[in-house]
């Protein structure tokens, strides 16, 4: 029984097929040897003959045929009638090798052979873990979903190793079962009570990039360059790319005939809108692209304070901050700029819709406003504070606070 124990361990060596064979032997041996040491004292007489392929071992002892009254060390040395049982031409100082059974070392000792070799199986295992993932930081990988749990998922890889995508390092949108496939980017590879964790994440920028690697060929071979990536995972993501070849348009190879390439990663990252900018080192300029879809007028670069101001037609305030202020906090990002927008009033422009301070005063108040029959900035101004908050019924503080707002944009 002990010996087909020690057997189903060759086995399990075996299947461990992105070890190297040397690895493999040498381990075994060490194991072996252990053994050999602390039956022996000593293994340097023994040899030991492992066959991978066969699942078996053999175990030789050396020993010198002494005078039968001379017998000092019964490990490395015989005595000449025990020598010449095993063959009569036997003589003293020859060199006598016997083979020296499994069974001979005790089913304690056998017991604990089998154990180191099952330790050793596993740490090897865990150090080619670590070892394959550790290279593989900032790759795709694929997987399948094998738990959902509430703060993370468990995902096996194709050779059944597991994978955490914590809730955190997930789109907000995402939504996964049991046997869906998903993929992420290896985020960090650690040890925790020696075990190796693998942390996968969907939501890091170099997610997003690599994606535009494997859906844009021009990226991919070099020829299209990937400068600066934000992202506010499913919601909105800004890519500045570049190419060294004037004959190639970055960005409408990114985006391709109709969208087609861009589609791919979209729907990958649950409708995430996904801004492709020109990258320029005219900083005026990439500031401006990285606005887009607003128009701006002008732009006040502060190099000291790494600040730009920009300048822009009433109607064109609100495409330039977005909805929650994404956009402007994105373009600053993309560009390590802070981004003050401001409203620019054209001389014969006498009066500003009420809808262009959306960013400013909230749309229940804009809307009490409105039903009043005040639709622009002046119209409001033009009525006396008192007959303001007994027509709109708003509060004081907020009267005042919208009147604030609107004579600034006057002065």
């Amino acid at each position: 029984m002990d010996n087909i124990n020690l057997i189903d361990s060759f086995s399990e060596f075996k299947e461990l097929k992105n070890i190297d064979r040397a690895t493999m032997m040498s381990v075994i041996e060490e194991v072996f040897r252990s053994v050999l040491v602390r039956q022996y004292e000593t293994d340097e007489n023994f040899d030991v003959i492992i066959n991978i392929d066969k699942g078996d071992f053999e175990i030789w002892r050396n020993r010198t045929v002494v005078e039968d009254d001379e017998l000092e060390d019964p490990n490395t040395e015989i005595t000449l009638s025990d020598a010449l049982k095993i063959d009569e031409d036997y003589e003293v100082g020859e060199e006598v090798t016997d083979e020296v059974k499994l069974q001979d070392f005790g089913r304690r000792a056998i017991l604990n052979l089998r154990q180191n070799l099952a330790s050793k199986i596993l740490e090897l295992e865990k150090d080619h873990i670590y070892g394959k993932y550790k290279g593989k930081i900032g790759d795709i990988v694929t997987g399948e979903v094998y738990q959902v749990w509430k703060k993370e998922i468990l995902i096996l890889d194709d050779e059944g190793n597991e994978l955490i995508l914590p809730k955190g390092e997930q789109i907000p949108s995402d939504y996964f079962r049991k046997g869906d496939n998903v993929r992420a980017i290896v985020y960090k590879v650690e040890l925790r009570n020696n075990n190796p964790l693998i942390i996968l994440s969907r939501t890091a920028p170099a997610f997003l990039e690599r994606l535009f690697e494997l859906e844009i060929p021009e990226i991919f071979d070099g020829l299209i360059t990937i400068k600066n990536i934000v992202r506010v995972p499913g919601e909105r993501a800004k890519v500045a790319v570049e190419s060294y070849d004037e004959r190639i348009d970055p960005v409408g190879a990114c985006v391709g005939m109709k969208g087609s390439r861009i589609h791919g990663i979209v729907r990958e990252l649950r409708n995430e809108n996904i801004d492709v900018i020109n990258y320029s080192a005219n900083l005026q300029l990439y500031i401006k692209r990285a606005l887009n879809p607003a128009k701006i007028n002008s732009i006040k670069i502060l190099e000291e304070d790494k600040r730009a101001e920009v300048y822009l037609k009433p109607e064109e305030v609100s495409l330039a901050i977005g909805k929650g202020g994404l956009n402007i906090r994105l373009a600053s990002q993309l560009t390590g700029y802070e981004i003050d927008v401001y409203r620019e009033m054209e001389e014969d422009e006498e009066d500003v819709n009420l809808d262009e301070f959306g960013d400013e005063i909230e749309g229940w108040v804009i809307d009490a406003l409105k039903a009043i029959g005040c639709d622009s900035a002046k119209n409001v101004l033009n009525i006396p504070r008192a007959d303001l908050i007994k027509r709109t019924d708003l509060e004081e503080e907020t009267i005042d606070e919208v009147i604030k707002i609107l004579q600034a944009e006057f002065e």
